[in-house]
């Protein structure tokens, strides 16, 4: 999938989660080992020269964004188009379409320029042809007002809605000239840090929409975009078409959960959402999928590989989602092939063993905890997964860490190491001197006793006399 496409998967038993874009990748794609070969480090301020963005740095508008009017439709114009498709050239009010970027479930999208007054580049997405039914008609305009509830700069905005002048439902929203946040990391070798950071930003955005009363359902490298404004990364959460609200309705039509169909990516969804229906969907169902994200993030593969969990129906996905355990992280780096370890490691500077180490214990307790198959048992919320990683980047002790004195006495020496000198140093001085007090105390009473004892002598000694 190009970058800045959405993408809508709507899986159903064996047929559209087997589409040719939700495919492991090729051998000479952005995540496989030979594109993970190691290469010469860059500064955020741009991309390596043999990996350069399709899209110009200009297409991030400078203009702020307008308030979305969901309401109101675009003024009709001329298009170009072929049977019932667009093509560069066309226009729609006041969006001149410049190329298509991508195709999802149920919309194509399409690169455009705005015209005055905003002059901008927006992305443009249009339902597709002939798939113009209620079921898609409700999930398409659940997405775009689902996005105009958004106000997070780790979402992307809708910026206006309408329909074409064939009638169909449209919106215009910010485009974004990013990468799928692992190929990013990967092309750019981020260290184990420097994701965790990036990927706690992920979480505030989600807790945004979660504050919202939106659950996205389909959280996966492709649907969080990083691109560098400013030279600074920053990761964007977009394709909220298969979004589900918590407490109001997105649309007055009622959105489709069938039995038999799974909504979302199979490798990033969660036990309850793999059930269809059986147990209603909460936010901890993107909390398992950040948690899949983050462990793909750490290890460079899934905790489920996709040709396996893909080659049976719908059952047998659901069962392996349930049932099933996955690789602990550490495990799962020590058990790459070697040419595939070579690039996970490559893209993030260390050896195996270095990351296994890092991976073991506490990186391992937030994924795990994140990717619990009861629910109960995960974070509560995205800000608290969030919150758990910060903390561990500030060595301190982690919700998801087993109660003990011992682990947060050893977390408090390891981030106070200089208080803790100090305080050895003062408390070791005091020591010595009181034992220097004592000692000192010890010998002058020795001395008394014999000055006494001489004095005593000496009496008698005066006595005889």
């Amino acid at each position: 999938m190009p970058p800045g496409v959405p993408d809508d998967d709507a899986a159903g038993a064996g047929e559209e989660f087997r589409r040719p874009s939700d495919e492991p990748p090729a051998e000479d794609s952005p995540g496989s080992s030979a594109a993970l070969k190691p290469q010469p480090e860059t500064p955020f301020g741009g991309q390596p020269a043999e990996k350069k963005s399709r899209f110009p740095s200009s297409a991030w508008g400078e203009e702020a964004a307008p308030e979305p009017l969901l309401e109101q439709p675009s003024t009709p114009s001329m298009t170009t188009q072929v049977g019932d498709r667009l093509e560069a050239g066309a226009e729609i009010g006041p969006y001149k379409i410049l190329e298509t970027i991508g195709e999802g479930g149920m919309g194509v999208v399409f690169k455009a320029e705005q015209r005055p007054p905003l002059r901008r580049m927006v992305a443009l997405k249009i339902i597709k042809a002939g798939l113009d039914s209620k079921e898609v008609i409700a999930r398409f305009e659940a997405e775009r007002q689902a996005l105009a509830m958004m106000d997070h700069p780790g979402i992307a905005k809708v910026f206006d809605a309408g329909t074409t002048p064939s009638g169909k439902p449209f919106f215009a929203m910010e485009f974004v000239a990013g990468q799928p946040i692992s190929d990013f990391c990967d092309l750019h070798r981020l260290s184990v840090r420097r994701r965790l950071m990036l990927f706690a930003d992920v979480c505030d955005a989600i807790q945004h929409a979660h504050n919202k009363g939106v659950i996205h359902r389909d959280l996966k490298p492709a649907n969080v975009l990083v691109s560098l404004p400013g030279g600074v990364p920053q990761a964007k959460i977009i394709d909220f078409g298969v979004a589900k609200a918590l407490r109001q309705k997105l649309s007055e039509r009622t959105l489709y959960t069938e039995t038999g169909q799974l909504v979302g990516t199979p490798e990033y969804m969660s036990p309850e959402q793999a059930e269809g229906g059986v147990l209603e969907v909460d936010i901890r169902s993107d909390v398992y999928s950040l948690g899949v994200l983050l462990y793909e993030l750490l290890c460079g593969c899934l905790p489920f590989d996709s040709k396996k969990i893909r080659a049976g129906g719908v059952l047998d996905i659901q069962r392996m989602i349930r049932d099933e355990d996955p690789p602990r992280p550490s495990q799962a780096v020590t058990s790459l092939d070697a040419g595939r370890a070579l690039g996970v490691m490559a893209a993030r500077q260390c050896d195996v063993n270095e990351l296994r180490k890092e991976l073991a214990r506490e990186l391992e307790w937030i994924v795990l905890t994140a990717m619990r198959k009861d629910r109960t048992e995960r974070y509560a919320t995205a800000a608290e997964l969030g919150e758990d990683v910060r903390r561990y980047l500030a060595d301190k002790p982690l919700k998801a860490a087993p109660v003990s004195w011992v682990y947060a006495g050893r977390k408090f020496l390891g981030r106070n190491k200089g208080v803790v000198a100090i305080a050895s140093a003062v408390a070791a001085s005091f020591i010595v001197g009181v034992g220097a007090v004592g000692y000192f105390g010890y010998q002058a009473s020795v001395e008394n006793a014999e000055l006494r004892e001489e004095i005593a002598d000496l009496k008698a000694q005066l006595e005889t006399r």
